[in-house]
């Protein structure tokens, strides 16, 4: 005669019995990779409203930041070109760091200019490779006199990692912070910063090439998939784990 179990003896071989610790484990890591995905899926649409607001900006034309006033909404104005007249403050003009062009590293040239109006902003012109050592800084003294100068609107991130204290004296920074530059210089500017695009008529040697950001979208995706699939494994895990042969009397 076959050796077979009837439908009876199959139906009670194994009996879902969820224990209170393997459940309140499950539930605990479900909330918190559930957590770590709407994070990232958060970030994901905030990069692609960057990403958007990059697109449509360059099919707009160029608005002088003359008529931009102070009190402007600067993070809508991201990427936005702008032209603007003053002249240069050679004096507080500053290098920074750890900026790299084609392999070679260098320095970005920040000098801060003063509109007609007497408000100042700081405009980056451009990457200049670095010398024989690092005590030896590139001479790129801004032009002299009253000029245009063409760009698109930067804003600054406030947060970054620096690798020492006192990052703010001499003229070599590590990072370009507007309110850091003011509160360092006295020299109160707007919370922005122009990347020179329009350096051909007036000639410095430096290199006006701004990539197009990385967002990461689509690294803000995948982390998000992955933050979900934990959470389904979690649960497949504890559904399996908690099938269980009932005990059998003695």
């Amino acid at each position: 005669m076959p050796n077979t179990l009837s439908a009876d003896a199959l139906s009670v071989s194994r009996r879902f019995r969820p224990r209170l610790l393997p459940t309140f484990a499950m539930l605990s890591a479900v909330a918190i990779f559930v957590a770590a995905a709407n994070w990232q899926q958060t970030r994901m649409h905030e990069k692609e409203a960057l990403r958007a607001q990059l697109d449509a900006a360059e099919h707009v034309g160029a608005v002088s930041l003359a008529m931009l006033p102070t009190t402007s909404d600067w993070p809508a104005l991201r990427y936005r070109p702008v032209v603007a007249a003053g002249h240069y403050d050679a004096r507080q003009q500053i290098l920074i760091d750890n900026k790299v062009h084609d392999g070679h590293a260098g320095y970005d040239v920040v000098s801060p200019l003063v509109l007609a109006d007497g408000r100042n902003v700081l405009v980056d012109r451009g990457w200049v490779a670095q010398g024989p050592s690092r005590a030896s800084l590139p001479d790129v003294p801004p032009p002299l006199g009253e000029l245009v100068v063409e760009g698109r609107l930067a804003v600054p991130s406030a947060a970054y990692v620096e690798l020492k204290a006192n990052t703010t004296t001499g003229p070599v920074w590590q990072n370009l912070d507007p309110a850091r530059f003011a509160a360092a210089t006295g020299l109160a500017v707007l919370p922005v910063v122009i990347e020179q695009t329009g350096a051909q008529a007036h000639p410095d040697g430096l290199t006006h090439d701004w990539p197009a950001p990385d967002f990461g979208v689509e690294k803000h995706w995948i982390y998000m998939m992955q933050w979900y699939a934990f959470a389904g494994l979690a649960v497949v895990f504890w559904l399996v784990l908690n099938f269980r042969k009932p005990r059998m009397p003695r």
